[in-house]
């Protein structure tokens, strides 16, 4: 289908070309803040090893990083949309760097959180800037745009698993936090200076039903004063948990499992079933984002939601039943992040068509604290697994998988389109 641009400033085929090169950047910023979040659980043992302070201290510091990089977003999104995505992402940059340079030379808990909440300000403000950017660039394919971009995040670390554990090993995890945050941060501040937003005025339209309808433009402050968002969001919380605790749980799983280190042959290849799942779980938690965006483009956001939400429910049932088998552990880890990363793109996607473009970064980043708000839940897992086994969280993951499978379908998709029928209130 050929692509129309309208806007004041003309030259259409340069705006076309331009909002693909802008998400470009914005992916690639993405990636460079992915080990922030998806690196963490390799460090969690060494640290353990060294200090002795426990896993569950320890994990306080993934929530803590979580939750400065969600619950700022808001803050940050309505910075990009006052003043543009080019300064917040190079400000940021230097706090993705600072906060694994720090990480290098903690000697206590309180360092450790302090380093966590200062990447977790920078990780949030590039997150925020790039999914919201996206979203005003490509309003005829939100999902696949915001999918493309949340790919970056989802995936971006699947390169640097190995070597991560190689240096690790080799040169310990103090020296390894140094050399990842220092080139992350530098690349970071590099592309940031690129960035921008569409120009006044900016358009594409499309064909496509339902993926660019115009619907009036709501502030943050509107969108959370109707019930949708509220729905919206817990479906968020329910769907985040889960995987928050995959990601930040997967190498003591592993551990307690005692299929860590034991070799697993797949596809030519055989790694350690920890490290196989890292770098296949990676991969394919960065896949499905534009995959069910570009999906839900076309069979719409509640039946997509449905679809993914299931499946991830099913697949933590699998796991907790099979994952003491290397094998399994290592598929059925790939299956539970590709059925969870998806929200990264859906719930994005579904905010632009509900409540419009103009407010879009800072819109997607107050539903975005809904992550934030799940890796409460994190710390709690270890205290679980280690009264009840793994098998109660996973069970209690499951089902909340579920319930927001079933919210999407029978209590969403019809709010929303009666929503979305309403006339707006006069200003």
């Amino acid at each position: 289908m050929t692509e129309n641009a309208t806007t004041p400033q003309g030259d259409v085929r340069a705006l076309i070309a331009g909002r693909w090169w802008q998400l470009v950047l914005g992916i690639v910023c993405m990636s460079m803040i992915a080990n922030l979040q998806y690196g963490w659980t390799l460090f969690v043992n060494p640290i353990n090893e060294k200090f002795q302070w426990g896993r569950p201290a320890i994990q306080v510091a993934f929530t803590i990083f979580v939750l400065t990089e969600t619950w700022l977003v808001p803050v940050e999104g309505w910075l990009v949309d006052k003043y543009g995505p080019k300064v917040v992402v190079v400000l940021a940059s230097i706090l993705v760097g600072v906060s694994w340079v720090l990480n290098s030379v903690v000697t206590s808990l309180p360092m450790l959180y302090f380093a966590a909440a200062v990447g977790g300000i920078g990780a949030g403000a590039v997150y925020g800037t790039c999914v919201g950017n996206a979203l005003k660039w490509f309003p005829d394919r939100r999902g696949l745009a915001a999918g493309l971009t949340a790919m970056g995040f989802g995936a971006g670390s699947a390169l640097t698993v190995i070597p991560i554990a190689n240096m690790i090993k080799a040169s310990g995890y103090e020296a390894t936090f140094f050399r990842f945050g220092l080139g992350q941060g530098l690349v970071v501040f590099a592309l940031g200076w690129f960035l921008k937003p569409p120009a006044p005025g900016f358009s594409v339209p499309s064909a496509r039903r339902g993926s660019a309808t115009v619907v009036p433009d709501r502030t943050p402050m509107e969108m959370a004063r109707t019930p949708v968002f509220w729905v919206m969001y817990a479906m968020f919380v329910l769907m985040a948990t889960g995987g928050l605790m995959a990601t930040a749980q997967l190498a003591p799983i592993a551990r307690d499992f005692n299929v860590a280190d034991i070799p697993v042959s797949l596809m030519g290849i055989t790694l350690p079933a920890l490290t196989f799942a890292l770098s296949l779980d990676r991969i394919l938690n960065g896949a499905t984002r534009p995959f069910f965006g570009w999906v839900s483009d076309r069979i719409g956001r509640e039946q997509t939601m449905f679809i993914a939400f299931f499946l991830e429910g099913i697949g933590i049932l699998a796991l907790s039943r099979y994952g003491q088998q290397p094998v399994a552990f290592v598929l059925l880890t790939a299956l539970v992040f590709f059925a969870w990363g998806e929200i990264y793109s859906l719930f994005p996607a579904t905010c632009g068509d509900t409540y419009g473009w103009k407010y879009a970064s800072a819109n997607a980043g107050l539903l975005y604290t809904a992550k934030g708000t799940a890796s409460l839940l994190v710390p709690f897992t270890s205290v679980m697994a280690a009264s009840g086994g793994w098998r109660t969280v996973f069970v209690t993951a499951a089902v909340m998988n579920i319930i927001a499978a079933l919210m999407a379908l029978l209590v969403l998709k019809p709010m929303r389109a009666r929503f979305m029928a309403r006339p707006p209130a006069p200003a």
